[in-house]
């Protein structure tokens, strides 16, 4: 049994731990990656970046450095993409793969802060990307267009951090990640294209700065 529920924890880890539903308070619709929006949750230990471990004496790696690793990142992912909206947190360096010609977005990168390793997001670029995540089969048709989704971000924002707005917003191979905030940026969530979901990104740490 101890051995079953540590299965459990890790597995809820590796998914990043904050998914919310649709479903008002007292009213919630769970789903197979986590919480109903009435249950607000926050991620073991503020979400996987806070589980890395460094020596002592590490540094930041610089800006430059990391866009540049993004830079160099970016063909896996075809020969016409470029990075958008390079971000820099205090766990880690954030910035969107697009599509140069259409401004598709494509995935969503992270450079490690202090060991400048580049790896895909964690969290919906994962689990709801139908074109680069675990799984490419869609779900049927699209629910949620970009101006459905900003509406549900903006009513889960207005329940539970009052008086931040929802910011700039990229739509993605089934879902959309918008920027939020109180007069400047604060975090970032993803809405599913398909259910409605939220997921809070928790693995990013406080917002240092945004380059484009």
């Amino acid at each position: 049994m101890g051995f079953l529920l540590l299965a459990i924890v890790l597995t809820w880890l590796v998914a990043g731990g904050n998914v919310f539903g649709r479903g008002m308070m007292g009213n919630s619709r769970y789903n197979s990656y986590g919480y109903g929006r009435g249950m607000m949750g926050s991620g073991m230990m503020g979400g996987m970046g806070m589980m890395a471990v460094y020596a002592p004496d590490a540094k930041p790696v610089f800006e430059a450095e990391a866009l540049k690793s993004l830079e160099t990142y970016r063909s896996r992912y075809g020969t016409n993409v470029k990075v958008k909206d390079f971000m820099a947190f205090s766990i880690n360096y954030y910035g969107q793969m697009i599509d140069a010609s259409t401004g598709e977005g494509l995935a969503e990168l992270l450079v490690d802060r202090y060991t400048g390793s580049v790896y895909p997001e964690p969290g919906p670029n994962m689990m709801w990307n139908v074109r680069f995540g675990t799984t490419t089969e869609t779900p049927g048709q699209v629910s949620y267009d970009q101006a459905a989704a900003r509406n549900l971000a903006a009513a889960f924002l207005a329940d539970h951090l009052p008086g931040s707005e929802v910011m700039e917003g990229q739509a993605f191979p089934g879902y959309y990640t918008f920027d939020f905030g109180r007069l400047e940026i604060e975090g970032m969530l993803s809405v599913n294209a398909y259910t409605g979901d939220i997921w809070v990104h928790t693995w990013h740490g406080s917002f240092l700065g945004e380059h484009e």
